[in-house]
């Protein structure tokens, strides 16, 4: 396609009537020549803002794009309500990768109730593979907004789901082929379907209900790197399980085919959250059937402590994800 913002038929055809999803709070949503969106909010009410890029793969990254950014607005007890995209495409882009594109952004967005209110939409050669950046916009009764930093000395830490499964999934798919040389083909289709677990919208819920001091989203950088952040930003300590960290065995496999390390993985999906009651959070959890684990307690001081069995680690500073390595 030709440099430039896409022609308004593709616009027309192949971005706006893409997008189904329709919410009462947006105003003034996408259209030709709308410079801006608008909503309005009951009394009481605050806006939340989130942004992220996706720029790790090619695949399903439509999908992933909203996920990501459904995450971050659900880590603050905020229900995702809209969201703006930005989207660059390489000059070799066509009409039907649009569409494609489009097509999987209301799919997830249908599945969270999300109305895509804006964006725009350009090609260039400054990339020369996609690129989608997203705003998105959600919606929390003041008294129930969480933040990150949020915990206190004596809180319980959990984690939900397993870690890594983001990772494993856009692993699986990026490199398909190396893994049935190695795997069978039963688990190469099971580890590509991870990414239906990649929304943690529904435990957030949850957690704010229960009683919650803190959430964060375990994305890059793994549940280190998130574990490590909560503490900073909290400004105390902490004292993790090893053994306690929820993992799947097939995460332990592939990460082993890849020298990967997990605990540094991508995981969208698996949310940390601190709480007084850990124990009867997960039990909340468990009855919406959502898997939970307590995997350790913030307590005084600076120290961040991952324990396993004798032995003792301290926490360093987020690295580059481990994801990057196979496109080394």
């Amino acid at each position: 396609m030709e440099i430039g913002k896409v022609p308004e038929s593709v616009l027309k055809r192949s971005i706006f009537k893409q997008i189904h999803t329709k919410r009462p709070e947006v105003l003034v949503g996408a259209g030709v020549g709308e410079d801006c969106a608008a909503m309005e909010l009951a009394p009481g009410e605050v806006f939340v803002f989130s942004t992220d890029p996706i720029t790790g793969t090619e695949k399903n990254m439509g999908s992933l794009a909203v996920q990501i950014t459904a995450n971050d607005l659900a880590s603050a007890g905020a229900e995702p309500v809209a969201m703006l995209l930005t989207v660059l495409l390489p000059p070799s882009a066509d009409e039907p990768l649009i569409r494609t594109l489009m097509q999987e952004v209301d799919e997830a967005c249908g599945k969270l109730n999300i109305q895509i209110m804006g964006g725009h939409t350009e090609i260039t050669a400054v990339v020369n593979q996609p690129v989608i950046s997203v705003t998105g916009v959600g919606k929390v009764q003041k008294d129930k907004l969480v933040t990150t930093g949020g915990a206190h000395v004596g809180d319980d830490i959990i984690a939900t789901k397993w870690i890594g499964i983001e990772g494993t999934s856009i692993v699986a798919r990026e490199k398909e082929e190396e893994l049935l040389n190695r795997f069978s083909r039963s688990f190469v289709e099971t580890v590509k379907s991870f990414d239906q677990y990649l929304s943690v919208v529904p435990e957030a819920a949850v957690a704010v209900k229960h009683g919650v001091s803190a959430m964060h989203d375990v994305t890059e950088g793994g549940i280190y790197g998130a574990l490590w952040e909560m503490a900073e930003a909290s400004g105390i300590g902490l004292e993790v399980d090893l053994k306690s960290i929820p993992i799947r065995q097939e995460t332990v496999e592939l990460c082993e085919a890849f020298r990967l390390n997990p605990y540094l993985l991508i995981s969208s999906g698996c949310m940390l959250m601190a709480a007084p009651d850990g124990h009867g959070l997960v039990r909340e959890l468990e009855k919406e059937g959502i898997h939970a684990a307590v995997i350790g307690r913030f307590v005084e001081g600076k120290a961040k402590k991952i324990l396993n069995g004798e032995d003792t680690a301290f926490l360093e500073r987020p690295k580059t994800d481990e994801l990057y390595k196979i496109y080394e």
